[in-house]
């Protein structure tokens, strides 16, 4: 009698794809960016392609790690995950320890290599609140005291990202816990209460910092002042007007030649819209909707499975890629004032590098877990 084979069950496809051809973009686009960069600082053209690529390597190995990890463990450590994220936002601010760029204190030095404890801390506030909202999502659901408990450790989270000071990272992780909170279905008087009073909280921290006023007045009409407050704007926007509708060919951007500030990081689209155009810009846009479009579409499933925490994580995922994809294309453009806040896969950074792909690869195990729940007469 013969024993049946095991089928391997692969990734989902579409989802795979999708998150390799933004790493592929990036790749691309960060070699281009760099060359004069690091040839002018490291007397090496390609000295931030090859940490790229190590980057890369770590990332998309840690991502495979993360993809045979069961949800269920994810769910029941959601809170050690939460506190070591919140221990790593303390450590980055002892002085010594932390190191500092720029006035801002975010990254830990670990050799040749840096890391930046804010990253994780999106990941780690996602994986927590999606626990919390399956243990209460009856108290959440009716009560104050189901709603206000999450906000006290997205308070202690936002403060210590404030402290650093890291403006874009706050955002991202209020605007993602408060999207995830109305997605499981709270009370919408509570959730417009506390909405409107975070609005409040970061207009006043907006108008009580001058560097961060002036940036929201200086994005508006960038040209009064071209050499100043409206500089990386207006050189942005020049490369976006250089490129044109298929751009001026890869390698030939003129505004990564030290005119546009943190061209391979925060600007990176700039150049990649300058050297591919129109049309390269909007294949990058494309390929970050339909990701987003399939990780929402995870969530769906998995939500008709009955599997609510794996919904929530996708959701987060979800608001996290596009609520950074959305201020950072925005920045660049001219459609939100500047604010460095790194492109998912794309922009240079080992930390942002890794993160996204232990994301990614957490749908993608979401989705492998519900294909297999499914019987198999219902799989499609």
């Amino acid at each position: 009698m013969s024993r049946a084979r095991a089928v391997p069950v692969l990734p989902d496809t579409p989802l795979a794809l999708l998150g390799l051809a933004l790493l592929l973009v990036g790749l691309v686009a960060i070699s281009s960016a760099s060359i004069e960069y690091s040839q002018f600082h490291d007397q090496n053209a390609w000295y931030h392609t090859r940490r790229h690529l190590i980057y890369l390597v770590a990332a998309v190995s840690i991502g495979a790690g993360f993809y045979q990890v069961p949800m269920s463990f994810w769910q029941e450590t959601g809170w050690m995950w939460l506190l070591l994220a919140l221990a790593g936002l303390i450590v980055v601010l002892i002085p010594g320890v932390g190191k500092s760029v720029n006035g801002s204190q975010r990254w830990i030095t670990l050799g040749p290599f840096t890391a930046q404890p804010s990253e994780f801390a999106k990941l780690a506030v996602v994986v927590y609140l999606a626990g919390y909202m399956v243990r209460r999502e009856i108290e959440l659901r009716r009560d104050w005291q189901g709603f206000l408990k999450p906000m006290g450790v997205l308070g202690a989270t936002t403060l210590l990202l404030l402290v650093e000071p890291d403006f874009g990272a706050t955002v991202i992780v209020v605007a993602t816990a408060m999207g995830m909170l109305f997605l499981a279905g709270v009370k919408l008087g509570h959730f417009l209460i506390v909405s409107l009073g975070a609005l409040g909280a970061g207009l006043a921290l907006v108008v009580s910092a001058p560097y961060r006023w002036q940036r929201i007045t200086s994005f508006q009409n960038p040209w009064d002042d071209p050499f100043g407050s409206g500089f990386q704007l207006v050189q942005s926007q020049i490369a976006y007007g250089r490129g044109e509708w298929l751009g001026v060919g890869l390698g030939n951007s003129v505004q990564k030649l030290f005119y546009l500030p943190e061209a391979h990081t925060d600007f990176v689209f700039s150049v990649w819209a300058e050297e591919t155009g129109f049309v390269g810009a909007v294949i990058v846009i494309a390929l970050f909707a339909a990701l987003i479009g399939r990780i929402l579409w995870t969530a769906r499933r998995a939500a008709l499975a009955g599997d609510t925490f794996a919904a929530h994580i996708c959701h987060g995922v979800a608001l996290v890629f596009s609520g950074q994809a959305f201020v950072n294309i925005g920045m660049s453009s001219g459609l939100l004032p500047p604010k460095g806040l790194t492109l998912p896969f794309v922009s240079y950074g080992g930390t942002s590098l890794i993160v996204c792909c232990a994301m990614l690869a957490l749908v993608l195990r979401i989705e492998r877990e519900t294909r297999l729940a499914r019987p198999a007469g219902r799989r499609k």
